[in-house]
C-alpha cells in the first residue's frame, strides 16, 4: 500500500495495520465488558479510548506482519499487550495521585482509587485469558515475566525517585522495567506467534527495549522541555519529587549550595515558590535537558540498528521511522 510520507511515522504504521488494529479494538471492547459490574467498561473506555497512539499493540501487529504470520492470535496478543498498559496506567495514577492523564482527568479523580485499583487487576486477569487462548506457553512466558518486571520496576522507582544517591544505572533498571519490558515483550511475542527463527526474536526484543528506554527518557525530558498540548503539566514530576534523568544529571554536577536545594525539594519535599524555576535554571546551567536528549537519541539509534537483521518488508522501514519520531518530539 502507499502511504504518504508527511504523515507521522506511528500514524503511517497505524493505516498499514488499520485491519489488525480495527480487530484489536473489537475484541479489547468486547473483553472489557462485564455484566455484573458495569463501572469496569466505564473505567476502561475513559482511558483506552482517550486517544492513546496504541504503540506497544501496534509493535505485536507489526512484528507478526513482519515475519509472515497469517493467523489470528496476533490479535489477541496486541489486545494483551493493551490491556497490560492500561492496567499499569491506572495502578499508576492512584501511586503518583494525578488528576491528568492524556490531557483527560484521570480515572480515579473521576471515581476514586478503589475503582481504578480493581479496575486494573480485572484487565490484568483479562490479559492473561487472552494470553492463554494463542495455546504457546512461550508467549506466556514471555508477557508473565513482563508483567513482573513492570511492578519491579514501579516499586523500586518507589525508593529511588526521591533518593539523591539514585544514579543513572539505577535510572534505566526503573525504566527499562517500568516502561521498556511492555515494549521489548510486545515485539518479541508478534515475532514468538509467528515461529520467526530465534536471531529475528532476539532483533525484535532488543528493538522493544532499546525503544522503550528511548520513548522513557523522552518522557521524562518532556516534563521540563515540553507544552502543555502534550497532555501533561510542565514541572509534574518535579512538584511530585521524581529524580528523573534531567534531574540525576544536574545533581551529579552540584556544587553544595546547589545540592542543599536539591535535598530540600526532592528528598524532603519541601517546595516554595519559584522552585520549579529555579530547578530550571540549574538544569539549562549544567546543560542536563541537552545530555538528556542526546542519551534518548543514542538508544533510538540502538534500536534502528537491531532492526539490520529483519526482513526486507515496508514495516521494518517503518519501526526505524517509529525510533527518530520518539526523538523529534524533543526536537
Amino acid at each position: 500500500m502507499t502511504l504518504d510520507t508527511a504523515v507521522k511515522p506511528h500514524e503511517a504504521l497505524s493505516a498499514y495495520l488499520a485491519e489488525d488494529l480495527d480487530a484489536v479494538n473489537t475484541l479489547i471492547r468486547d473483553r472489557m465488558a462485564s455484566r455484573h459490574a458495569p463501572r469496569i467498561p466505564e473505567v476502561t473506555a475513559h482511558l483506552v479510548e482517550a486517544g492513546g497512539k496504541r504503540l506497544r499493540p501496534m509493535l505485536t501487529l507489526a512484528a507478526a506482519r513482519l515475519c509472515g504470520y497469517s493467523g489470528p492470535y496476533h490479535v489477541h496478543l496486541a489486545a494483551t499487550v493493551e490491556f497490560i498498559h492500561t492496567a499499569t496506567l491506572l495502578h499508576d495514577d492512584v501511586v503518583d495521585e494525578s488528576n491528568r492523564r492524556r490531557g483527560r482527568p484521570t480515572a480515579n479523580l473521576l471515581w476514586d482509587n478503589k475503582s481504578s485499583v480493581l479496575v486494573g487487576d480485572y484487565l490484568f486477569s483479562r490479559s492473561f485469558q487472552l494470553m492463554v487462548e494463542t495455546g504457546s506457553l512461550t508467549v506466556l512466558d514471555i508477557l508473565a515475566n513482563a508483567s513482573a518486571t513492570i511492578a519491579e520496576g514501579e516499586v523500586l522507582q518507589l525508593t529511588a525517585s526521591q533518593d539523591l544517591r539514585t544514579d543513572e544505572s539505577i535510572y534505566l533498571q526503573v525504566i527499562r522495567g517500568k516502561t521498556a519490558a511492555l515494549f521489548s515483550a510486545a515485539a518479541e511475542v508478534g515475532g514468538v506467534i509467528a515461529g520467526a527463527d530465534q536471531g529475528i526474536v532476539k532483533a525484535l526484543r532488543d528493538y522493544g527495549d532499546a525503544l522503550g528506554i528511548s520513548f522513557q527518557i523522552v518522557d521524562d525530558l518532556l516534563d521540563y522541555w515540553g507544552s502543555e498540548n502534550i497532555g501533561k503539566n510542565i514541572g509534574d514530576d518535579f512538584r511530585e519529587r521524581k529524580l528523573t534523568l534531567p534531574l540525576i544529571k544536574a545533581v551529579e554536577q552540584a556544587n553544595a549550595e546547589e545540592r542543599a536545594f536539591w535535598q530540600r525539594v526532592i528528598e524532603k519535599g519541601r517546595q516554595r515558590e519559584g522552585d520549579l524555576e529555579h530547578a530550571m535554571e540549574l538544569l539549562n546551567r549544567h546543560g542536563a535537558l541537552q545530555s538528556t536528549r542526546s542519551q534518548a537519541i543514542y538508544w533510538a539509534q540502538t534500536a534502528k540498528k537491531s532492526l539490520a537483521v529483519l526482513p526486507d518488508h515496508p514495516i521494518r522501514t517503518m519501526l526505524s521511522d517509529l525510533a527518530d519520531y520518539v526523538v523529534a518530539r524533543v526536537s
